[in-house]
């Protein structure tokens, strides 16, 4: 199975490789978004530490019932060869109603079919009141003219 674009990335194929991940996330899929990685893919998400797809779709299933009404924005921090940096953002609610903010890195290695065998992520999120929130396009994907993080001065 190929998952387009292929490294080595160029700066135009990894800005591309970021937005469809970022879309597949918001698409909150975890079946589909498990399919963008190797079969044995090796995590590190915060302190937790997985491996294989079968673990990253449970991993993403506890993760979307707990964090409702997710909205994310991924930005290329770098890249070279079979490898991209991204930072990210997200907002979501818990089921008491409590709106938070994470912010995050991610260093990516990919195979040569496009797949990502390794994701390293560090996050930290904070509580937000509703009216500090920046991500308001209906859920899904986000809309080619909504800032992305820079604009948003994150």
């Amino acid at each position: 199975m190929s998952r387009p674009p292929l490294p080595p990335f160029t700066e135009q194929t990894a800005t591309e490789k970021v937005r469809l991940a970022e879309d597949g996330w918001n698409g909150r899929d975890p079946a589909k978004v498990a399919l963008a990685y190797t079969p044995d893919s090796q995590w590190r998400n915060r302190a937790e530490f997985l491996q294989g797809r079968d673990a990253i779709e449970a991993f993403l299933r506890r993760k979307w019932a707990r964090e409702l009404d997710y909205r994310l924005i991924k930005e290329l921090w770098t890249f070279a060869g079979s490898r991209i940096a991204a930072r990210f953002a997200y907002e979501f609610h818990d089921d008491s109603g409590t709106w938070f903010r994470a912010y995050g890195n991610e260093n990516w290695e990919f195979d040569a079919d496009g797949l990502m065998r390794r994701r390293l992520a560090s996050i930290n999120e904070h509580p937000i009141a509703n009216v500090d929130r920046k991500f308001h396009w209906p859920l899904g994907r986000r809309p080619d003219d909504h800032p992305g993080l820079s604009a948003l001065g994150f």
